[in-house]
C-alpha cells in the first residue's frame, strides 16, 4: 500500500467502534458505510483535539 490508498476491512468482529478505546492515545478511525456501491461517512475520524478536550481548561 501507498499513502492515500484506501483499505477496506469488511468484517472487524469485536474490533469495531463499539469496542474501541483511546488506549495509548490512539485516535479512533472513521467509519464508512458502503451500500449499493455508494460510500457514506457515518463517523468522522477522531482528532487529537477530540482526544484531549476534557483536559483543556476552557
Amino acid at each position: 500500500m501507498d499513502e492515500g490508498d484506501l483499505l477496506v476491512i469488511c468484517s472487524s468482529g469485536a474490533y469495531g467502534f463499539s469496542m474501541s478505546s483511546n488506549y495509548n492515545a490512539r485516535l479512533k478511525a472513521p467509519e464508512v458505510l458502503v451500500k449499493n456501491g455508494k460510500a457514506k461517512l457515518i463517523r468522522a475520524r477522531e482528532t487529537f483535539e477530540d482526544l484531549i478536550y476534557k483536559e483543556l481548561d476552557l
